[in-house]
């Protein structure tokens, strides 16, 4: 089967299922961007100009891609410093964390950053946007596949290299029933970047070309200070002798589960506090309701309210601020692996040098969980109950609470080197 004929299969699909496809993408709408620029139009709107070429394009999906690419961000910004950025996501989440990001960057960088959504993957869409950007070079962050976007780069002379590239074992066999049009479009890669042998290999068993590396994951290279620390002294705490966990980046299903283990703590520990942020924001107002259902005394970040003794969940309700959070707590439980999600990052809260928990689902950062699992810095646990005892043992024994928290910024560092390696194979298309 030739290549054209897969992506011409997709690409009626993609048109059969527009009306469902243009119903979802509706509510990632943010008011200072046109929703045509989701058809590769309306492209000078947004947050910032489009900086002047030579510019380079980064795709992260959402949130948690851009956070696991900011060293990368910063440090194209210092290396190519002729050359723009345009940062691309496909939520308005993740254009809140573009945003929170720019706004750290010094004045002189900001002017050579710019955000903008990424458009729907239809050939016109794709073709409208490559040619109106003109990247020097688009990087496509762990697994951002998309078919006719990389054809139009490949069409238009732009070399496609795969940063941080992930493919899990359930992706990968999601992949394989459809290998013909997984190989058409790697073929449209120009070099991958693969964060372990693993991943490598199931890319090149899906058709990726020779032009493969191992890179070691960017996401060792999260960057921390001590500023989080600071903020975390104003949570707003009436007293000041409450033991605090935090669970972030929680998913549906998962908060019933932790508001049950948060009760039967409490049995032992009353003054216990529950920092609970949700994953995603348009859940916010629904997890609110289900601590009321549990009869859990409540309030929101966004309420601005002090935390009296009666308060037994302090919901993050807010972006941004996930640093802030696991900072104000001594242990932190990190969601979307109670449920089978896959996970999210847990070298967030170890880079803090807290001691993590997480259940069992952790198919999407295995790599990096497994040298934290080592050193004793993450602990998986499977129930309500475990996760409750879990953290009672911690609680108890906060000396070595603190000692196994602090493995975790010394597990990072040893780990760290994937990013100078990817800057090295960029060296070869940038100069």
């Amino acid at each position: 089967m030739g290549k054209r004929l897969p992506r011409t299969l997709y690409s009626a699909a993609l048109y059969a299922l527009s009306p469902l496809i243009l119903a979802r993408i509706w509510r990632e709408q943010v008011p200072t961007y046109p929703r045509r620029q989701r058809l590769g139009m309306g492209l000078d709107a947004g947050l910032g100009e489009l900086p002047a070429a030579p510019r380079l394009w980064l795709h992260c999906a959402s949130v948690g891609e851009v956070r696991a690419a900011t060293a990368l961000i910063e440090a194209l910004l210092a290396r190519y410093r002729d050359h723009g950025l345009l940062i691309t996501t496909m939520t308005a989440t993740g254009a809140e964390q573009v945003q929170a990001l720019i706004a750290r960057q010094r004045e002189a960088d900001r002017a050579r950053l710019a955000h903008r959504f990424l458009p729907l993957d239809f050939p016109g869409a794709a073709r409208r946007f490559v040619a109106r950007v003109k990247p020097a070079l688009a990087l496509m962050f762990e697994t951002e596949l998309w078919p006719n976007l990389l054809h139009a780069c490949r069409c238009q002379g732009v070399p496609v290299a795969v940063v941080n590239g992930r493919l899990s074992e359930r992706a990968f066999a999601r992949y394989q029933r459809i290998r013909p049009l997984m190989a058409a479009t790697l073929s449209d890669v120009t070099w991958l970047a693969a964060k372990s042998a693993e991943d490598a290999a199931r890319f090149q068993a899906l058709g990726t070309p020779s032009r493969t590396r191992v890179v070691g994951s960017l996401k060792f290279e999260i960057v921390t200070n001590d500023q989080p620390c600071i903020d975390s002294e104003r949570l707003p705490l009436e007293s000041g002798t409450r033991r605090i966990w935090v669970a972030g980046s929680t998913r549906e299903g998962e908060e019933a589960l932790l508001l049950d283990a948060h009760r039967a703590l409490r049995r032992r520990y009353p003054e216990a506090l529950l920092i609970l942020v949700p994953r995603h924001p348009r859940r916010f107002d629904e997890v609110a309701a289900l601590c009321r259902r549990e009869g859990l005394a409540m309030v929101r970040r966004s309420d601005n309210v002090p935390i009296n003794e009666e308060v037994a969940v302090y919901l993050g309700d807010t972006l941004g601020e996930m640093t802030f959070y696991y900072s104000a707590g001594e242990v932190a439980f990190v969601g979307g692996s109670l449920v089978a999600l896959g996970g999210h990052n847990v070298l967030e809260p170890a880079a803090l040098g807290r001691p993590v928990l997480c259940g069992p689902s952790l198919e999407n950062f295995a790599d990096v969980a497994a040298p934290l699992i080592e050193a004793g810095v993450l602990t998986t646990v499977d129930s309500t109950d475990a996760l409750a005892g879990a953290l009672e043992a911690l609680f108890a024994d906060p000396v070595a609470a603190r000692q196994r928290g602090a493995a975790g910024p010394r597990v990072i560092e040893a780990h760290r080197g994937a990013l100078a390696r990817t800057l090295a194979g960029l060296d070869e298309f940038l100069g």
